[in-house]
């Protein structure tokens, strides 16, 4: 009996993680990408790896082992990354109450945190605003890349050392059993993923629309630094971003804070709005995001959502002389059960692996071997 054939759809991050994994099992795997390279929410994101977010147990851990393979692959096509850490800062009395119940949670389970006081973190990292700050939790499980350059190098990776090969500009149009139409074009595997994205309902419309998954828009904005070699030394985070993760929830204060957020904040939650900072290899600073919830959207970016990020930027960050080289937006897909993943089994050779959200970069290759572990 021969090799067996797997074919993936998708080359964004999910599709690529499926590919190493699938690979690593013993198939000889083709990737199907229907643009000339990925352009989609996986390049369009803060490049941050971010275990901090996840809930301890599976999906900590999963973020943990993505991390890891993500440096195997870096260090063997020459991808840049940098394991800044993460720095969360505290303006308010009660942000500063939820980041000391956080360091509490979070070193009884033996995560890498430590709060730091406003000297020390003036002293250790550039561009933090000082004014009113309380203090922040700092935790060193974070990593950044920077996507646009990782997600085009990983292919790259995976047709040298593992033998995956790269169809592009070929659109899957129709899969029937073990065949894959792409117009005049047939395909035959003997197991099919679909790594599509939003572009899901493309193939299975149906099952797309019996699905808890909607999609989500991302505005993000990226900056040239204010001088050569000026670095932060971490992604920062304002305190919008403590509601935003599920890992935050084990916080008792986290719900009397959310309701200060809603009292004060009402037009940053609405629209989904916290605020973060990567720096990436050339000191770009990116800058983001909001989160709008559809399945179709506006083309045009709202430039009031802009605005309201960078209003409130400046109440943690010094931004004096950065100049925006960059503004887009991002789809996604997004689960609407609070389900981290959507992971399904439509007919026998078919499966699909959707739906992580804004968290394909932080968990997907975890995912794709867990995944892939399970199938005989």
């Amino acid at each position: 009996m021969g090799q067996q054939t797997a074919i993936v759809i998708g080359a964004g991050i999910v599709g690529l993680a499926t590919a190493r994994a699938l690979s690593l099992k013993g198939y000889q795997v083709t990737i199907i990408e229907r643009n000339q390279k990925a352009v989609g929410a996986s390049i369009r994101n803060f490049g941050m790896l971010w275990p901090i977010g996840q809930p301890d147990g599976v999906l900590y851990n999963r973020a943990i082992r993505s991390k890891q393979i993500w440096k195997e692959i870096a260090d063997s096509v020459g991808i840049w990354y940098d394991e800044v850490g993460s720095l969360h800062l505290a303006y308010h009395d009660d942000e500063w109450i939820v980041l000391q119940e956080l360091f509490e949670s979070f070193t009884s389970n033996g995560r890498p945190v430590q709060l730091m006081d406003p000297e020390n973190i003036l002293k250790k990292f550039k561009g933090i605003n000082p004014d009113k700050l309380k203090g922040g939790l700092f935790s060193n499980s974070e990593m950044i890349i920077d996507p646009r350059e990782a997600i085009a190098k990983v292919p790259d990776y995976l047709s040298e050392y593992l033998d995956v090969t790269f169809i592009w500009n070929t659109t899957i149009t129709e899969i029937n059993g073990n065949q894959l139409k792409a117009g005049s074009q047939h395909f035959h595997a003997d197991i099919i993923f679909v790594c599509s994205g939003p572009d899901l309902e493309t193939l299975y419309p149906e099952l797309f629309a019996d699905q808890p998954i909607t999609k989500c828009k991302l505005q993000m904005m990226r900056f040239a630094p204010p001088e050569t070699d000026w670095r932060i030394g971490t992604s920062i985070c304002g305190g919008l971003s403590l509601i935003h993760y599920h890992s935050f929830k084990v916080a008792p204060s986290l719900q009397k804070l959310k309701n200060r957020y809603n009292a004060d904040l009402g037009d940053y939650l609405d629209n989904g709005i916290h605020v973060m900072v990567s720096q990436n290899e050339r000191g770009e600073l990116t800058v983001g995001d909001t989160h709008e919830y559809a399945n179709t959207f506006d083309p045009f970016d709202k430039a009031h959502l802009n605005i309201l990020i960078l209003d409130y930027l400046k109440t943690f960050a010094i931004k004096d002389n950065w100049v925006m080289v960059q503004s887009w937006h991002g789809i996604l897909p997004k689960m609407t059960n609070s389900a981290t993943e959507l992971v399904l089994h439509p007919s026998p050779n078919v499966y699909i692996i959707n739906g992580l959200g804004g968290n394909g970069m932080t968990l997907s290759f975890g995912l794709a071997e867990e995944t892939i572990a399970h199938i005989h």
